[in-house]
């Protein structure tokens, strides 16, 4: 039905309504029983349908039963009356099919022998049904009905097959449905049902007021279960809950109950139609409507002809999926053949038996679904409900590709669905130009798939989009050919707007999955251009890390300022390639740049350093790197930047004034001249004074000190290393003005100048402040210096006795000079027999030396030379020497045998002296072996 036009006359509304509405998805899906179905109607019509679990049968319009499988195909074909087959009806089991007819007759075949049985009723039977346990109950029951008006229930007996007339009086039997026990029928005045079981009628439920003649409008009536039954009639719906008693019939004939006992029904719903109902059935909680839409001649005033005519302008059928509020849920238009001659009982609805607990959010187990079927005169049309692969066609069908997508994964379906559905959304995001959003979904609709990765990279760098699922290539499960990656990162340094991309690109991506080279040779072109941006020059640089090239590397992190980068110098050893970057270094980081430079200044000259720092004046705050520099080349080496003193002088000034006057002190390679006139500028007084000294100004110097900087005890001290007696009187001169100063004067100049001769140059009446105390002062500090000079006198007088003595003692003592090893000698280590002989060469050349001027070389007693005679020598410290022989004979003639024999002894204390085992202490009374010359001269 069309909406009704809006109140405010706009029709916006109502056509999005509209769209809204074509765009329900349909709950059903159609198709036409094929098979052998197109060519039994080709020449017949058909007129009803039953469906059992495992086979159809459909009655014509000329009197046949034919039994088809699900498929059309014909099992089985019965001609079983002489007209029009009314109904249909299957047992349980599928193994009896009974049909009724225009003819009168009832015939019940069974499908699996050739068992038949046919009824005579003399009048047209409009509807029949068999017992649901027929096939199983030897009584063989079945209830039929016509335009009799009698409801027969045929049982079989002793005697053969007896009709027990359930009900009659009402006009036509329309429609009959049984179901375990219970046995529903419509007659004109209503809908009743039967208790077999219990043998009595359970409940009436009353015609609808203001619908046709039943003889139009046939009434339908379907058991849902075993105890809801559902009515449609004409535009009426009702849905009966049925309440059965436990009673039994005593004679099992019809009982009339009392009307208390006839309320064994509850109507759970109801609702009106705008439409007539030609069928109905249930679908799970909601139920399946086979609308007839009456046209102009159809109205419901117009039903008083016995046949309505056929003018050919007759709507489609419709299915009508509808809950039980009357809430449309889906509504589909079927296309059959020759619609437009056909009235509401032309067509027919049955379905195929199902439980329904498998039913569950409008889903069916698969295999569980239930099957529709709408007749009319020359069509069979299968409905069943949707399932999960329908729902989806649907919504790619009308580009919900998001929506088919989250019913792909809900569903857990096959590989190859999922495949098509991404492949479509991915199609139809193409065609919509959102690009970024088809790249962030390609992981999960791409998943492992290398070959779908490697096709939809290639369509997006066909497309010029490829940067956008750049972040999305896998690089591992699946990983991808190396060309698929290379195409990736050559379409993000291509395009400036992702170059921000590259570089975590190339960091998250690892080295072994592609080549580098197709990179490099497209971004190197780039190089000195606008299009060369920061973040690509990152990425390059990256790149040759990657690929090993790092001196390449440091230049591109050097013009982006890296803070990183000293360590990146360190861990590659890139200190040659600093030279070229010494501007950017101390730019990033001055206090590690000049550390780094002053280390490798043998690799980096300072001059180099210099004429960078100086070429980048308009880049940065070069004077300032260059003190930073010079300064810390300085103090590793105040020579190394001799040539740039001069500068170095005014950069001092300007930046640290108080190592200037130490760096004076310390350089001899500036110019006084210039330098002073720096410092004259900077108005700094120290440094003009040192520098004025340094230029032999001293009285300016001191002129500075007295008259600028006012500092007394400065001036004293400055006057006191130049050593100037003129100067001194210059100082006492310029303080005579200040009396302050004179006072300061005499407290500072003990010990360089006479105080005296300060006080006696001092003009009468001149007031110095604190006189006295400075006095006492000065008198004080001339005592003390008297008797710190008379001590420090004392002690140098004993120092040099005690020297003296020393030097007389060690004079008189002997060195002992053999060829041969005495046996003592032997026992000592090799470290003492080392420095033993060092001793005795030393003191070989001393008496050689020595003895040229006193013996000659020779010997002082016998004069024969040292070297003529291999016999021992003794050498005196007076630069005597003598044979041992001739000196022992010498000392026995004097001194006497005893005295030899304690010389002999003693030669070889005095060896053991020589080599550091003699006492100082030992006893002065020893007998000692003494110069023969100078004792006896002393004698």
């Amino acid at each position: 039905m069309s909406p009704n036009p809006s109140e405010n006359g706009i029709d916006g509304d109502d056509e999005r309504e509209e769209e809204e509405v074509e765009e329900d998805e349909p709950r059903l899906k159609y198709q036409r029983m094929g098979a052998s179905v197109p060519s039994l109607l080709s020449s017949d019509a058909a007129t009803c349908i039953a469906v059992a679990e495992r086979m159809i049968a459909l009655g014509t319009h000329g009197g046949a039963v034919h039994i088809l499988d699900f498929l059309g195909n014909q099992v089985k074909e019965s001609a079983a009356h002489t007209a029009a087959v009314n109904d249909l009806c299957f047992d349980t089991e599928g193994e009896y099919v009974g049909s009724c007819s225009d003819d009168g007759s009832v015939v019940i075949n069974s499908l699996f022998s050739d068992e038949r049985m046919k009824f005579e009723y003399h009048r047209p039977m409009k509807a029949i049904a068999l017992d649901p346990d027929y096939a199983r109950n030897s009584s063989r029951r079945f209830v039929t009905g016509g335009l009799a008006g009698h409801l027969y229930l045929n049982v079989k007996k002793w005697l053969g097959y007896r009709d027990q007339v359930l009900h009659s009086g009402e006009g036509p039997i329309h429609a009959v449905k049984w179901r375990t026990s219970l046995v529903a029928w419509a007659n004109d005045t209503g809908v009743k049902v039967y208790d077999a079981a219990n043998d009595q009628r359970i409940t009436f439920i009353e015609r609808p007021r203001g619908i046709p003649r039943p003889e139009l409008l046939l009434p339908h009536i379907v058991w849902q279960d075993d105890s809801l039954l559902v009515i449609g009639w004409g535009t009426s719906v009702k849905i009966a809950s049925i309440r059965t008693t436990q009673s039994k019939s005593v004679n099992g004939t019809y009982k009339h109950m009392p009307m208390s006992s006839l309320n064994q029904v509850d109507i759970v719903a109801s609702f009106q139609t705008s439409y007539f109902i030609s069928g109905i059935a249930p679908f799970g909680d909601s139920l399946v409507i086979l609308a007839y839409i009456p046209g102009e001649e159809d109205g419901e005033n117009d039903f008083s002809g016995t046949i309505p005519s056929r003018q050919g302008n007759a709507q489609r059928p419709e299915v009508r999926v509808v809950t039980w509020n009357n809430d449309e849920l889906a509504t589909d238009a079927l296309p059959v053949h020759g619609f437009e001659h056909y009235k509401a009982k032309d067509y027919s609805l049955a379905h195929a038996p199902f439980s329904g607990s498998s039913y569950a959010g409008g889903q069916w187990a698969a295999g569980d679904e239930p099957l529709y079927y709408v007749v009319s005169p020359k069509d069979v049309v299968i409905a069943k409900p949707r399932d999960a692969e329908d729902h989806i066609n649907w919504l790619l069908q009308h580009g919900w590709h998001e929506k088919a997508l989250e019913a792909v994964e809900a569903n857990q379906g096959q590989s190859e669905l999922l495949d098509e559905v991404g492949s479509r959304y991915l199609d139809h995001l193409i065609v919509e130009r959102k690009y970024a959003e088809a790249a962030s979904l390609c992981p999960k609709l791409l998943r492992g798939s290398a070959s779908a990765w490697e096709r939809w990279i290639f369509h997006f760098a066909h497309l010029r989009q490829l940067p956008v699922l750049v972040p999305y290539i896998p690089t591992e499960n699946p990983r991808l050919r190396d060309t698929a990656y290379e195409v990736a990162l050559v379409a993000l340094a291509t395009n400036p707007s992702f170059h921000k991309d590259l570089l975590p690109t190339v960091k998250s991506w690892p080295p072994r999955i592609y080549a580098t080279t197709p990179v490099f040779s497209a971004i190197e072109p780039q190089i000195n251009t606008s299009s060369m941006t920061d973040p690509l020059k990152e990425a390059l640089a990256e790149l040759y890390v990657i690929d090993g090239q790092h001196n390449k590397a440091f230049a591109l992190y050097a013009d982006l300022m890296k803070p990183d980068l000293f360590d990146f110098i360190e861990k590659h050893n890139l200190h040659d390639a600093v030279r070229e970057k010494v501007v950017q270094l101390m730019m990033i980081d001055c206090k590690r740049a000049v550390l780094l430079l002053i280390q490798q200044r043998d690799l980096i000259p300072p001059s180099e350093v210099v004429s960078q720092l100086i070429a980048a004046r308009d880049e940065c705050d070069y004077p300032y790197f260059l003190h930073l520099y010079l300064h810390s080349l300085f103090d590793a080496d105040p020579h190394a930047g001799k040539d740039y003193h001069d500068m170095q002088v005014e950069l001092y000034a300007d930046y640290d004034p108080k190592m200037l006057l130490t760096f004076l002190r310390s350089s001899q390679h500036y110019k006084l001249e210039k330098a002073y006139e720096i410092c004259v500028k900077k108005d700094l007084l120290k440094e003009q004074v040192f520098i004025l000294g340094r230029m032999g100004n001293a009285k300016q110097a001191l002129a500075v000190i007295i008259n600028r900087l006012g500092d007394i005890e400065e001036a004293i001290e400055f006057v006191s290393m130049q050593q100037d007696d003129e100067l001194w009187e210059e100082l006492i001169k310029q303080s005579f003005h200040k009396p302050e100063m004179v006072g300061v004067l005499l407290e500072h100049t003990v010990g360089n100048l006479d105080p005296l001769y300060i006080v006696n140059m001092l003009p009468n009446g001149l007031e110095i402040p604190r006189l006295r105390n400075r006095l006492v002062k000065i008198v004080t500090d001339y005592r003390t210096e008297t008797s710190l000079r008379h001590g420090c006198n004392k002690i140098l007088k004993a120092d040099c006795m005690n020297l003296l003595v020393k030097y007389y003692k060690e004079a008189k003592r002997a060195v002992f000079l053999s060829d041969e090893v005495d046996e003592a000698f032997s026992h000592r280590g090799e470290k003492s027999i080392s420095h033993l002989g060092e001793r005795l060469m030393s003191s070989m050349k001393s008496v050689e030396v020595k003895s040229k001027t006193r013996g000659g070389g020779r010997c002082c007693i016998c004069f024969d030379p040292f070297s003529i005679l291999n016999v021992s020598i003794i050498a005196f410290f007076c630069c005597h020497a003598y044979h041992t022989t001739c000196l022992m004979e010498s000392s026995i003639s004097i001194g006497g045998k005893k005295v030899a024999e304690a010389t002999a002894q003693k030669t070889f204390s005095y060896d053991e002296y020589d080599n550091g085992v003699h006492d100082e202490d030992e006893d002065e009374d020893a007998p000692q072996m003494r110069c023969i010359l100078c004792t006896t001269a002393a004698g």
